[in-house]
């Protein structure tokens, strides 16, 4: 973590689906609360990839960035991330190498390797779950036709890409941190296993690291889910929604559109709902201004993190707003 400036805040923003609402007014409403958000004065605001979710609105998160960069003039727009080995490194250059084009000094490359997680959809993406293995091959590609020196493909570019320099990143599952390191490139890592797990992987990642073309020196941004409020208790309330719609996905094969926190308090849960939905608030950071700070100072120094990336989604964008504010304001004395 840089001694030379404060711990960077960005968002993430799965384009998750509230009930009642349409696809339509979801990805709108993203686009909002990215407008939001440089107002606010975070650094980044990151879209995700899911394909075939029925709470998910996000497919596409390299058009959904377009958007995005189209209605802001400031802030960081990236993808975190688009799963490399769901596409060819080619069309991901060209993707980028567009966006960059176009918005000049504010485009990201998040970079992960997770493929569609069930056999039907892998089948219809046109992959299979060991394509995962090759992910450095493809990085490799993929990175080279921004630095003109890919040689798995003689004679082929992107254009635009080459000379290009979308900031690029790779999202830590497993070896993740590996990959990061020995490209050159920054590293988005989550406490998912805890903080001395993640402490290890991180001293991994800066002892391996190889100064490149991307990046001279390692760079840490810490993914956390964090919620803000009033109060410890309306600080849940609006982690609850995905809370539960994750629950539902582990115990009934789908994630479903976000419900408002008070009807899943009052529903009747098994004993494995309730499992999976209380762990899944136990990885959270939520409270008051109060209660979040001292926790989220905590996860900097454990990590000596760099930037930290908020993925927090709600039925209520109007209470999610609120929480990205009070998060801007307790983040300037981190």
């Amino acid at each position: 973590m840089s001694s030379q400036r404060p711990v960077r805040l960005s968002l993430l923003d799965r384009a998750v689906i509230a009930e009642g609402e349409t696809p339509a007014e979801t990805l709108r409403d993203v686009v909002g609360s990215a407008k939001r958000a440089e107002e606010l004065g975070y650094h980044r605001y990151w879209v995700a990839e899911h394909h075939s979710v029925p709470g998910i609105a996000g497919s596409a998160p390299t058009v959904l960035a377009a958007a995005i960069a189209a209605a802001t003039a400031r802030i960081r727009v990236g993808t975190g991330g688009v799963m490399l080995p769901n596409h060819r490194p080619l069309v991901v250059a060209e993707q980028f190498g567009v966006l960059e084009a176009l918005f000049e000094g504010r485009i990201d490359m998040g970079l992960g390797r997770t493929l569609g997680f069930v056999p039907a959809v892998r089948a219809a993406l046109g992959h299979d779950l060991d394509e995962a293995d090759d992910f450095d091959e493809l990085l490799t590609e993929l990175l080279g036709y921004f630095t003109g020196d890919q040689q798995t493909y003689p004679g082929v570019h992107a254009r635009p890409g080459e000379g290009l320099r979308p900031e690029a990143f790779v999202l830590a599952v497993g070896s993740g941190g590996e990959y990061a390191a020995r490209h050159g490139l920054g590293l988005v890592i989550a406490p998912a296993r805890g903080l001395r797990a993640m402490g290890t992987k991180i001293e991994e990642y800066r002892r391996d690291f190889r100064p490149s073309a991307w990046r001279d020196e390692p760079y840490v941004v810490v993914a956390q889910t964090v919620a803000v409020a009033e109060s410890c208790e309306a600080a849940q309330d609006l982690l609850l929604p995905e809370a539960w719609s994750t629950a539902l996905s582990r115990t009934r094969g789908e994630f479903s559109p976000l419900r408002p926190p008070a009807e899943i308090r009052s529903a009747e849960k098994t004993g494995k709902e309730s499992e999976y939905l209380w762990r899944g608030l136990s990885n959270a950071i939520y409270g008051t201004e109060e209660e979040v700070a001292p926790r989220l100072k905590d996860l900097i120094e454990a990590a000596g993190a760099d930037e930290i990336l908020v993925g927090t989604s709600t039925y209520d964008r109007k209470a999610l707003f609120d929480s990205h504010r009070r998060l801007a304001e307790l983040a300037v004395g981190l």
